[in-house]
Order: C-alpha cells, then structure tokens, then sequence
C-alpha cells in the first residue's frame, strides 16, 4: 500500500519539546540597560535595589490633628494651641509642655510630642484653645521613622518585572533611574502573493491578512515593542530586503507564511542564505513547520527569527508554543509558560498519530473541577477557533484521541502578561 503524500513520516518529526528546547537554550536575555522609571515600567529587573536611608525619613502624623505629649493631656480640659506644623517643615519644631500644635498628616512630629489627637476626638474654642474628648497614649497616630523600611533594606531583586508600586518604591527610595533588562523590539512581517491588506479590495484567489495583526497584538501582549510591517510578495530580493531591513531596529523577527514545501514557499530559502535558520517538521499540529535561527549571526546585531506557518491558527498557536516563551526570555523572565490546569472533557476528541495537538476549548467550572468543550471545528485556517478560545488542550503524541470524561491539560491563554 502506497502511503499518500499528504501524511508525514514519523521518523522526520521532530519532538515538540525538543525543538523548544533548542530555541529557549539559544535566546537569551537583552543586554541590560539604564532607564527612567516610567520607562522601566513593565520591564525586567537587572539589579537589586536597596534603600539608602530608612522610609519614613523621620516620624510623622497619620492624621490631620493636633500634636501633644500623652502624659500631660487630660480629658475635657482646656489645653493652648501654640501654633501649627504643616506637611512639608523642616524638623526644628518644638512642642511647650502642656501645650498642643495642630499637624497635618504627613508633617514630622515636633520634639517633646509623642502623640497625635486626631481632629474628631478635639473641640477647638478658637485658635488658640482646644478640649480633648479622649486621652491619648503615647504613639497613637505618629508614623515612626523605618516603620516601612529601614536603611540597607533590599526592596527590590533582579529578576522581577517592574509593576506600578515597584516604580512607586523606586522612587520612594530616590531612584529615578534603574537598570533593566528592555522591552523587545519586534518585527512582523507576513509573506505571499495571496494576501491582501485589510482595507485593500482583494484581487479573485486573495485572502486579507490576519496573520501579521495577529502575531503583533500577541508580542505586546507578552511585554514586546512590536511592529508589523506591510506584506512582502513572493519574489526572493524583496523578501531578503525586507527581512535584511527588519535587522536595523528590531531585536526579533517574526514571519509567517512560505515555509512548507511548495515551489513558491520562498522564505525558508531566503532566511538560509541570510543566517543560520533551521527548518524542521515538528510533531504538533497545528504548526508542523517551523523554523528558528538567527539572522546576522556573526554580527553584533545577532537577531533570533521566527519563521512561522501561514495557516492563522498554525501561526497563532506555534506563537503561544514557541515565540512567546522566547520573548519572556528576552525580557529576562522566569515565568515563560502560560498558567494550566487540569480539565474534563465534556466530548470525544481526535488526534493525527505521532503528534501533540493543541485544540482550542471553552473552560467552565463545575464546583471543585474545570470541564473543556471545543470551540468549534479544530482547522488550522478556522481563526474563530482561536477567538472562542479559553485555553489550548494538549493531548499527547501516544493518543489518538480522548474520550468524554477523559482529563487534559489545557493552556490558559488569558490572564497577567
């Protein structure tokens, strides 16, 4: 029986993790850099950051209110009001024993002071006079010095993405630059004559290009700077000069489309001639043709490339698989793989012999467990698969299929970048 051409053999499949494997070895982090904080937001640590002085600097006021030694007040008696001390005075106030001064939160609490009324618990006759409705004890309301940090302390180590209070505390701690590792700059490019632009009048046999929007949203989604360039025909010098161009101003290419084994799949051929791209069969579907290398490889400008399928749920999936953790790397991240969790299935499901498939399920909650339904027909060019998508489900390469009732690990594709 003659085996028909369409079906892959085995012995050419490359295993999933292995090719994963071999990318992540070979990405690695962004050289670090010196930013300001805004900048720095959302990217990589690549220092540890201590405090130089304690946080607060000195004691102050958690209220608005009035300033008094404890052990002198007595409820419901008459006490004199000697001045006041705003947010923002030096530290040369002075409290009179038997006196009060009115202090405003945030102000440093003045010497011989070791509580704070607040303004509800005081009856004020005047300006000059107040009554007490309750006695104080003493550090009541006074925020000390050191009570967030004290000096030396490590607030923050290398290795951690910089969220909004993260630049808050750097600058808290007076950093207003920090070094990190920065946002990759990535280039998009989709590749064929068959495409056209979305807003363009396709031509009879012409499809719009999802892909390239696709594949840009997902790389800021995972924390890059991305840009998606117009599409590149299939003719050679274009494609060359479109990805030699991509080499100027990005840290990673990403393509998609011409790397099967048609006459006019062009890019595999293209990348080979300009750096050390590998083109193999992966055991997956969808997205069994997959390239990876680098552009310039000799070069300072050493550039990893992604050379993805055109099918837009092979690209979308081979992204989340492969170029997704890769962009984590480069932004010196740790986490690379999505959330997952174990799931039910609530349907029979199929899959190719040999390979791993990632089918794109709805997740619900059923009390303590999760159940996982297809999102509808599994085909490689059905994006709405994608967009009805809660998660990918992995059967593995030994099993042809799964039945209801069956559990499945499912990839979350929602959740933090």
């Amino acid at each position: 029986m003659t085996t028909p051409a369409t079906v892959t053999d085995p012995a050419e499949l490359v295993p999933l993790e292995q090719h994963r494997r071999d990318v992540l070895m070979r990405v690695l982090p962004l050289e670090p850099i010196e930013l300001g904080l805004l900048e720095a937001h959302g990217c990589v640590l690549a220092e540890d950051v201590a405090t130089a002085g304690q946080l607060p600097p000195f004691d102050n006021s958690a209220m608005d209110g009035f300033a008094v030694d404890s052990a002198s007040v007595t409820i419901g008696e008459p006490v004199p009001v000697a001045g006041e001390v705003a947010a923002g005075s030096d530290l040369s106030a002075s409290l009179e024993t038997g006196s009060a001064l009115r202090i405003f939160t945030g102000a440093p609490i003045p010497s011989g002071a070791d509580a704070v009324i607040p303004v509800e618990l005081a009856e004020e006759e005047g300006e000059d006079t107040v009554r007490f409705s309750a006695a104080p004890s003493s550090g009541d309301y006074v925020r000390r010095a050191g009570a967030d940090l004290r000096e030396g302390v490590t607030v923050l180590t290398a290795g951690r993405r910089l969220g909004a209070a993260d630049i808050g505390m750097l600058a808290a701690v007076g950093r207003s630059r920090v070094t990190v590792h920065p946002k990759p700059r990535v280039a998009v490019i989709s590749t064929g004559d068959e495409l056209a632009e979305p807003d363009a009048e396709a031509r009879p046999g012409q499809i719009r290009d999802a892909n390239s929007f696709t594949l840009t949203a997902m790389a800021r989604e995972a924390g890059a700077i991305a840009h998606r360039s117009p599409i590149v025909p299939d003719d050679r010098r274009a494609l060359a000069e479109a990805f030699v161009g991509a080499l100027t101003n990005a840290d990673m290419l990403v393509t998609s489309g011409g790397v099967s084994a048609g006459r006019h799949d062009l890019v595999k051929d293209v990348l080979a001639q300009l750096g050390d791209v590998q083109f193999r069969k992966v055991a997956m579907q969808p997205g069994m043709p997959q390239a990876f290398g680098f552009l310039n490889p000799q070069g300072p400008n050493r550039i990893p490339c992604f050379a993805l399928p055109g099918n837009p749920v092979s690209a979308f999936v081979s992204f989340e698989v492969f170029v997704r953790p890769a962009l984590r790397r480069l932004q010196g991240r740790t986490d690379l793989n999505r959330p997952r969790v174990t799931a039910v299935l609530e349907e029979r499901v199929t899959s190719p012999p040999h390979k791993i498939s990632f089918l794109r399920v709805k997740l619900r909650r059923d009390g303590a467990r999760w159940l996982a339904r297809l999102t509808g027909e599994q085909g490689s060019g059905l994006l709405h698969s994608a967009v009805a998508a809660d998660g990918l489900a992995e059967v593995p390469a030994e099993r042809t299929h799964l039945t209801r009732g069956e559990s499945v690990v499912v990839h979350i594709l929602a959740g933090p970048s």
